[in-house]
């Protein structure tokens, strides 16, 4: 409604091409490149353009009036921008829109185009308005904006490949060195073994089976590393359970029932042995203290998330660990060294019966 009200303003004029027409008087003084085109002309041609217009554009007036404002595209000029104009005059829709247009001088300008249908009483279109402003500026900004962030995205592309390709390198050093590592635990082991069997003292014997023990702790946990893609994190849950299946295992006590609750839990990579030499002495020692002599029992292992920190216990239903004997025992004095190392605490409790201990580490925070 506004359209046609702005219309009846112009009723007091008469309506000629120039002078006269009833919009030239609005957009004449105005320093904004403007024309109006009438649609009830063959090819709907220009019958005003302003000042502004004829100095954006490099044509002088007569050059302009009666020519299809196509007349400033040229081989670049993206013809679905003008795809959309076109679509507009011919739906009488408004349209904005930014083309590439070249001057008289074949020099070229971005037009920032804006065109709207001008309706009589009636409804019908009458003429077209035009308002044009070089946006070359901002356009080239843009341009420039674009390339840059084109550089940027294709180097930080580059330097993503080269650190992930030297990651992968790192990571297959790392594997190499875990499964050399583990080779080499194994073959200790084994040399021990052979040693064990030409030794006749039952004490030394003992000692060398319990050395043996925490070598083939270390060779689990860097199996499980070198099979892990992680290099960071290391899963203490998974190696839980691999570790108390084989102690039990080893131990051939068939008769100690093993029961196992794990999650995944991550620890970080170079807390690993640590831990792992920690659960393998609170494992083989429940097997020693609390089953000995052919008793049977029931060993639980559970690996929980506290609130903070990780937590794993092992409980057995054994008679019990006098503290006097607890803390003049080696493998007490090695767990509270161990745990120190891997930033961990361990703690013994009554399970009545039997004992529990509990061990409390920091989760990795690495990729959590």
């Amino acid at each position: 409604m506004k359209q046609r009200d702005d219309w009846h303003l112009t009723d007091i004029l008469d309506y000629e091409h120039g002078r006269g027409d009833p919009f030239a008087a609005a957009v004449r003084a105005t320093r904004m490149p403007m024309v109006i085109t009438d649609p009830a002309q063959p090819d709907n041609p220009i019958v005003f353009c302003n000042v502004a217009f004829q100095e954006l554009t490099g044509y002088e007036k007569d050059e302009i009036l009666g020519r299809n404002c196509r007349f400033l595209q040229g081989p670049d000029t993206d013809m679905n921008a003008v795809a959309k104009v076109r679509s507009a005059i011919a739906n009488g829709h408004d349209v904005d829109v930014d083309l590439l247009n070249y001057r008289k001088d074949g020099s070229t300008f971005w037009n920032a185009l804006y065109l709207s249908p001008v309706r009589d009483p009636d409804g019908v279109i009458r003429f077209f308005f035009a308002s044009q402003l070089d946006v070359t500026e901002r356009i080239e900004a843009q341009k420039v904006i674009i390339d840059q962030k084109i550089l940027v995205e294709r180097e930080v592309e580059r330097r993503t490949a080269d650190l992930r390709a030297a990651l992968e390198a790192k990571t297959m050093l790392l594997h190499e060195v875990d499964h050399r590592v583990k080779n080499n635990l194994t073959m200790i082991g084994s040399l021990l073994r052979l040693q064990v069997r030409t030794i006749d003292d039952p004490a030394t014997t003992a000692k060398l089976e319990s050395m043996m023990e925490r070598i083939d702790a270390l060779a689990v946990v860097h199996r499980q590393l070198y099979q892990s893609s992680d290099i960071a994190r290391f899963d203490i849950g998974d190696f839980v359970q691999s570790l108390a299946t084989d102690v039990v295992g080893a131990s051939g006590r068939t008769d100690i029932k093993l029961h196992i609750e794990t999650q995944p839990m991550f620890v970080d990579s170079v807390h690993a042995s640590a831990l792992g030499l920690i659960l393998n002495e609170i494992l083989t020692n429940a097997i020693k203290h609390a089953y000995p002599d052919g008793r049977s029992g029931h060993l639980r292992v559970l690996v929980e998330d506290g609130e903070q920190r990780g937590i794993i216990r092992i409980c057995d239903d054994g008679p019990g660990l006098p503290s006097t004997k607890r803390t003049k025992s080696i493998g007490t004095a090695l767990i509270t060294r161990l745990a120190r190392q891997a930033n961990a605490e361990a703690s013994w409790s009554d399970n009545a019966p039997g004992t529990c201990v509990t061990i409390s580490f920091p989760r990795s925070a690495v990729g959590s």
